[in-house]
């Protein structure tokens, strides 16, 4: 790999993109096709110096049906972008010298070095290790932290029985035999320390020793899951040490703190029952702070900032009283705030706690530093005495942003798709409150088509969030994307119905159980409500969602009472009796319908088989219906999308069934993806 090659390279890439701003400089609309043109942000590191942050983007090669990472340099206070490598696959940047600035990072298998300019390139590892994952170099530089999958249980045929090596048979005698979209094989992730020097790796250890339990979590723990002391003496990591049923039914993960000198593991949150996750020192290696739910099977209970005194061991939670659920946070510079970012009324933003005045996890140490139509999605780091955070919205992609906490002032920092969204015409994104049917006050973003004309009639889709408790913000999704949805002429309505974070404790949990009681009819009043607007056309509605919003779209199709011309429903709960007997994570379906089937003296449960079940109303089902369903699917199985296409088909209703055998819960691959937004419209186009 030339570094002569890889500018040339480059200089081609920034050609193309160049080539396409010129030939569409009058594109008015997003396509499918534009979207996955679109750069995304990855992982991001701030220089020691203070005065860069370099940060990987992801393109994908529409050929290849693959995604390729390089890495880019920016100023932090603004200035031209620097790019670093340009050479196909995935790279992430492992530690960037103090003294010399050079780049350690992580690509093909290797660990390489360059300079801060992406001169000088060397690699330093000799031999490939494909198999490494979640790698972290300790502070002082002389132990190398990773995971890597282990052999610790016989499950395949092949390894029961050598003499028959070409059987395929799994032999399972307990849960949890797949998740997501694996079945388990007999392998764990497990984390391994060695010693480090200059890309030579020794004397590895596994320090779980031989456990059948992951690290990260699975499906979508990361490098968050695994942190090195300041001192780098020790490991902490995330870690659900349960396996089988108890697996299955708990959601109770621990942190535990592993001492290298020692080889020993203690864990340090004990009878703490709900997900702790997110491990932080802070910077003088004093305290560790965390995040933390407390209600074991819960997966969407509050999440608070849990903060240890290592002296002492006394724990405080720090936003105990405070009525929302933080997503990410970090340690200041100087260890007197923790700045978070949380879901706050439709948005996700920015805020601090004060860590001199409050050991009661009082409200009022809690400032909100950002406001504005945008979500703060992450926290980079702090440079000086500001912080480099991400930050998207509905008609732009993540971005890197400088954020001045004394004002909430904010300068965009990377450029990763300003020359395509500059020849794009965004969508009006509109604030809408409405009044539901038990009275309260429920917020729902209004997208509206590019160039909006009041005089006219448009098409309106309203958009079903799944989850059930995920967030509705000012999120920029690269599959249910509303400004390619409102470019294609419609108009979307997406309400943060009952169970959405953002608007208290209360509000979150009041699905649980619920599934098809108030946040349907919450559903209803926002399409009711938006549909009074002289620009709708009331005569092409739609109604579209997946996971929990595909279940929502196939309860609305039994009770929409001709409200609706055509649904589309992705990975959608269709019948919860055989639903319950497929999916893996059990503690999921026990607290959200309540329970088992078979328990008929559990009320709960038994209302949400009879009453919230769509199979149960397929009778009043009449209207056109686009039916995506994922193979690789284990939380919501294939056969809840064949049901509802069979049951669609017999019952003579116009349907169509889109079956992407290789995607699981998501759509991953680009050209599925591409197929997907295809049909989408096409159905549309066809039913609305």
């Amino acid at each position: 790999m030339k570094k002569s090659i890889s500018l040339n390279l480059l200089l081609l890439t920034i050609t193309s993109i160049n080539l396409f701003a010129q030939n569409n400089a009058y594109t008015q609309k997003m396509t499918p096709e534009i979207l996955w043109k679109l750069g995304r942000l990855g992982s991001g590191m701030i220089t020691p110096d203070g005065k860069n942050v370099i940060y990987s983007v992801s393109t994908y090669n529409m050929n290849a049906n693959k995604a390729e990472s390089n890495l880019f340099m920016a100023p932090v206070n603004g200035g031209p972008v620097q790019p670093l490598t340009n050479e196909p696959g995935n790279k992430d940047v492992l530690k960037v010298d103090k003294v010399t600035g050079r780049v350690t990072y992580w690509y093909d298998g290797h660990i390489w070095q360059m300079n801060a300019d992406g001169s000088n390139l060397t690699m330093l590892t000799a031999d490939a290790k494909d198999d490494l994952d979640n790698i972290r170099i300790s502070p002082d530089g002389t132990k190398i932290m990773y995971t890597r999958n282990v052999q610790v249980q016989k499950i395949l045929g092949k390894d029961l029985y050598p003499d028959m090596p070409k059987t395929s048979a799994y032999v399972f005698t307990d849960l949890n035999y797949r998740h997501w979209d694996t079945w388990q094989n007999g392998k764990n992730s497990h984390v391994f320390v060695a010693d480090y020097d200059n890309g030579k790796i020794s004397n590895e250890k596994d320090i779980m020793h031989g456990e059948a339990f992951d690290v990260p979590q699975k499906p979508a723990g990361g490098l968050e899951d695994l942190i090195f002391s300041r001192d780098s003496k020790q490991i902490i990591y995330v870690c659900k040490k349960k396996a089988g049923k108890a697996y299955a039914l708990s959601t109770n993960t621990d942190l535990y703190c592993y001492t290298i000198a020692t080889d020993e593991t203690k864990n340090i949150t004990p009878g703490m029952m709900g997900y702790d996750t997110q491990p932080a020192f802070s910077n003088n290696n004093t305290h560790i702070a965390w995040l933390s739910m407390k209600e074991d099977g819960y997966e969407a209970d509050k999440n608070d900032i849990i903060i240890k005194d290592l002296k002492t061991g006394v724990n405080i939670n720090l936003t105990a009283k405070w009525d929302e659920t933080v997503e990410s946070f970090i340690f200041s510079n100087d260890d007197s705030k923790i700045y978070f970012t949380a879901v706050y009324h439709g948005t996700a933003q920015l805020f601090s706690i004060d860590l001199k005045n409050n050991s009661t996890g009082s409200a009022q140490a809690i400032k909100q530093i950002t406001k504005g139509q945008w979500d703060i999605s992450g926290i980079i780091g702090q440079t000086g005495n500001n912080l480099l955070v991400t930050r998207m919205d509905m008609n732009h992609a993540n971005e890197i942003y400088n954020v001045d906490p004394a004002t909430g002032n904010m300068l965009q920092i990377s450029d990763i798709n300003n020359i395509i969204y500059d020849h794009i015409t965004a969508s009006k994104i509109e604030e809408r409150h409405i009044k539901t049917t038990d009275g309260k006050d429920m917020l729902a973003w209004v997208i509206y088509p590019p160039n909006f004309d009041p005089q006219k009639k448009y098409p309106t889709l309203l958009y079903c969030q799944g989850g059930p408790q995920a967030a509705l913000s000012q999120y920029y999704s690269f599959r249910w994307n509303f400004q390619l949805m409102a470019a294609q002429g419609y108009i979307v309505i997406a309400p943060n119905r009952r169970g959405m974070p953002g608007h208290g404790v209360e509000w979150n949990r009041a699905i649980s159980g619920d599934w098809g009681g108030q946040p349907l009819q919450d559903y209803l009043s926002a399409i009711d409500d938006i549909a009074k607007e002289p620009f709708v056309d009331k005569e092409r509605l739609g109604c579209v969602g997946a996971s929990y919003g595909g279940y929502s779209v196939y309860m609305l199709a039994g009770m929409h009472n001709g409200r609706f011309k055509t649904f589309i429903a992705h990975d959608g709960l269709f019948d919860l009796k055989s639903w319950y007997g497929t999916t893996e994570e059990l503690w999921f379906a026990n607290k959200d319908i309540g329970g088992n089937y078979w328990d008929k003296a559990n009320g709960k449960a038994q209302k949400s088989y009879l009453k919230f079940n769509p199979s149960s109303a397929v009778d009043k089902w009449n209207t056109p219906i686009l039916i995506i369903q994922g193979g690789k699917d284990y939380r919501v199985p294939i056969e809840q999308g064949l049901q509802a296409f069979q049951a669609a088909q017999l019952r003579g209703i116009k349907s169509k069934l889109l079956y992407l055998p290789d995607e699981n819960h998501w759509v991953l691959k680009p050209q599925n993806a591409i197929v997907w937004q295809r049909e989408f419209f096409d159905w549309l186009k066809l039913t609305l």
